[in-house]
């Protein structure tokens, strides 16, 4: 999905600058010297800035990782996680994280039509496609969810904790989107320095 001229992209209305100071273990304050050293110590220089700016708050850092840790046991496949990611990502207009989970569903197979309509919220498999838009859904307007949709959804095969783990997908996703835009972060700024 490419955009159109009507159609505001983040990359053409942010600022060019974070606005938040990212963090090393040297720099964290307080308890989250831990949380950043513990990423450090399994992933080295290579820790994106969302995180280490994300360390300018104990309780962000520590929920994110604490969210992305448990979103890792979802029984949601990781191509559907992904396209579900990309859905939400899309609405929130996040070029950071757009890139990423781009990179990651590439990394899961995904060709680049499926990574196109997960972007405009759907997919080719009507399964996919329903729990896709379920999901943004859950974003937009999680009130309007019904019982009969559930239900939909279970006859197409989703099991009910892969429909309640869309919702914490779902969080995850609206945690590092909102953050990214609101620290003013963009993909060319997430290599470490």
């Amino acid at each position: 999905m490419t955009a159109t001229t009507d159609q505001t992209t983040t990359s053409e209305h942010q600022e060019l600058s974070p606005r938040f100071t990212p963090h090393t273990p040297a720099t964290a304050p307080g308890r989250v010297h831990d949380a950043l050293r513990s990423l450090w110590d399994r992933h080295g220089d290579s820790v994106g800035v969302m995180a280490r700016t994300m360390a300018g708050s104990p309780s962000v850092i520590e929920g994110y990782l604490e969210l992305s840790r448990a979103m890792k046991r979802s029984t949601l496949p990781r191509p559907l996680g992904e396209q579900i990611s990309l859905a939400i990502q899309q609405r929130l207009d996040c070029a950071m994280c757009i890139a990423a989970h781009t990179a990651a569903a590439r990394a899961a197979g995904l060709a680049e039509d499926d990574i196109a309509l997960a972007r405009a919220g759907s997919a080719i498999d009507p399964a996919s496609a329903a729990l896709i838009a379920y999901a943004n859904q859950v974003h937009q307007a999680p009130a309007t969810v019904t019982s009969e949709q559930i239900d939909d959804l279970r006859g197409l095969g989703h099991t009910d904790r892969q429909l309640l783990d869309v919702v914490g997908l779902v969080a995850l996703n609206h945690l590092t989107g909102s953050f990214n835009l609101v620290a003013g972060l963009h993909p060319e700024q997430d290599n470490p320095s």
